[in-house]
């Protein structure tokens, strides 16, 4: 007869359900099983996962009130500059750079816009097929290495977007090219944009700046 008591663990009450004097936890399928059928490795690791998941539920409501208040303090700058001079403070999309007095600390907020890419594109990848099918195979093979990965779609079934914007930047005398060129430009539609906030330090105003990281990979 296996017990929690062997293991020193106690369910969380909300997650434990007492019947007649009995203790169950639900199971993948809704069903109550007894807490002394269920391996004790098992309950070790419910209560593993349940532990993690309280602290990061904690951490992830904490993060989303300072991102708020973030955004209030640059925002509430911004009006107080903009009451006091008269003048806008950051880019025509919002973005902005703050720097503290002594230059060693900044907070960059910057707007991308979410773009989504129209049946113009399908019409420019053809020209650019024609173009490439007539070039000789051993001419500009980092074109046709870019074309590649441009149009080489990720998981998502998403084109690679900044591969695409370096190939709108290759001008080549070709009246076919330059159609494609634009029916690429013509493929694109904003329809949205999402606003991020980063942080940086560093330690003398001439010193390189180290990103202050709140993305759980990358600290």
């Amino acid at each position: 007869m296996n017990d929690m008591t062997n293991i020193g663990l106690e369910p969380r009450p909300t997650e434990m359900f007492v019947i007649d004097g009995k203790r169950y936890l639900r199971d993948a399928k809704f069903n109550l099983v007894p807490i002394e059928a269920i391996k004790p490795a098992d309950l070790l690791m419910d209560e593993t996962v349940r532990k993690i998941t309280r602290f990061a539920r904690d951490l992830s409501a904490q993060i989303a009130r300072f991102k708020g208040h973030t955004f209030e303090d640059v925002n509430g700058l911004q009006a107080l500059i903009a009451q006091e001079y008269g003048a806008k403070v950051g880019g025509k999309k919002g973005n902005i750079t703050l720097t503290t007095f002594d230059g060693c600390e900044k907070v960059q907020v910057q707007v991308a816009d979410l773009l989504e890419f129209g049946p113009e594109l399908q019409a420019a990848k053809a020209l650019i097929d024609e173009c490439l099918s007539e070039w000789s195979a051993d001419s500009r093979v980092e074109l046709r290495a870019l074309v590649n990965r441009v149009f080489s779609v990720d998981k998502e079934g998403q084109i690679n977007r900044s591969e695409l914007f370096m190939l709108l930047r290759v001008e080549i005398a070709d009246e076919r090219w330059t159609k494609a060129m634009q029916a690429i430009r013509d493929s694109i539609r904003v329809i949205g944009s999402r606003t991020y906030v980063r942080f940086y330090e560093r330690d003398a105003a001439d010193g390189p700046w180290r990103a202050i990281s709140i993305d759980l990979a990358a600290v």
